[in-house]
């Protein structure tokens, strides 16, 4: 996804003033501006990834390459700015621990895995449709053990996007073997991640910069040593083509490593995590949609189906905020 564009890393005080307007009354997110643009490039900006990692099996490059160029990157484009911030990673600057260590396994490692292997058990469209299309349902599932009950139209459109996303790979469920069902069971998981990463990313006080780094460094560091003792295979800096590293640093790299994150993590302080992944599940909408013109497929009568109960659902679901 995944599996997280800016050109310029915003200020302390920025982040300050996203700081105050996430406490603000959930009413009031809804008419967020900078909340709102942000979230509205980070759809678009995961349908490019999801377009591009399509492109990944037909690279020269490997999975272990691309989480390379994803996750090192933003951690080298904005390491000046990060040695800036040393001081919010620790304890006496307010860090705790539990949406740290949120942010570092829901979206770093773990959830890198599952969606890799899951898809390489499945196919492109079961990743697009099965790990954004579902986190708006386990994010609703934590905000329950929160206290916060879906009431309503808010939970018809859960209950839709839900049915779109199955009506999107159901078709090709239909007497699959062990390998594919183990596939989708990773990428429910991978979903799952994602939706944790998501409330950490609510509940941490660092601001997004800072949130990035905490994600990107020790993922990188990681994914680094695997590839390094041959656990991941490896062609960066053998057998990798020019111009694959180009696109994947232009798309993976800057626009998913490094602006998406930067937005997510913006609009996630403005506008709160329920609202956010109900909307970041038209990602996969907009993704069925490009396709037609960039890849060649074609919209078949469940990928219509399945896109408009997610459509559907998402505009019910952001009637009503989570109580």
């Amino acid at each position: 996804m995944p599996a997280t564009p800016l050109t310029t890393v915003p200020a302390v005080e920025q982040a300050a003033t996203a700081e105050s307007s996430a406490r603000r009354p959930v009413g009031r997110r809804l008419a967020d501006p900078l909340g709102v643009a942000a979230l509205v490039a980070t759809v678009c900006l995961w349908s490019a990834f999801a377009l591009s990692d399509r492109a990944l099996a037909s690279s020269s490059l490997r999975p272990a390459d691309a989480a390379l160029i994803r996750f090192g990157l933003p951690a080298l484009a904005l390491a000046p700015a990060l040695w800036r911030r040393r001081g919010q990673f620790t304890r006496a600057a307010g860090l705790r621990w539990a949406p740290a260590l949120k942010i570092v396994l829901g979206g770093g490692v773990p959830f890198y895995l599952a969606a890799t292997y899951g898809g390489a058990l499945t196919s492109a469209a079961f990743v697009g449709a099965l790990v954004p299309g579902m986190v708006p349902l386990f994010v609703a599932a934590l905000a329950v053990r929160a206290g916060r009950v879906p009431r309503g139209l808010q939970g018809a459109g859960l209950g839709l996007i839900g049915l779109g996303a199955l009506a999107l790979v159901g078709p090709d469920v239909a007497g699959v073997g062990g390998h594919t069902l183990a596939g989708v069971g990773l990428l429910l998981l991978a979903s799952g991640l994602w939706a944790v990463y998501t409330v950490g990313l609510r509940e941490i006080s660092l601001d997004p910069v800072a949130s990035m780094g905490l994600l990107c460094v020790p993922t990188f560091a990681v994914i680094a040593l695997l590839a390094l003792f041959g656990v991941l295979p490896s062609t960066l800096l053998t057998h990798a083509a020019p111009r694959d590293v180009l696109v994947f640093l232009l798309v993976q790299g800057v626009g998913t490593g490094i602006c998406s994150g930067l937005f997510y993590a913006t609009a996630i302080r403005r506008l709160g995590p329920e609202r956010c992944t109900t909307v970041g599940s038209l990602s996969p909408v907009l993704t069925a949609a490009a396709a037609v013109p960039l890849l060649g497929e074609r919209l078949t009568l469940p990928v219509l189906a399945g896109t408009a109960l997610v459509a559907a659902g998402v505009m019910l679901a952001n009637r009503r905020a989570v109580r």
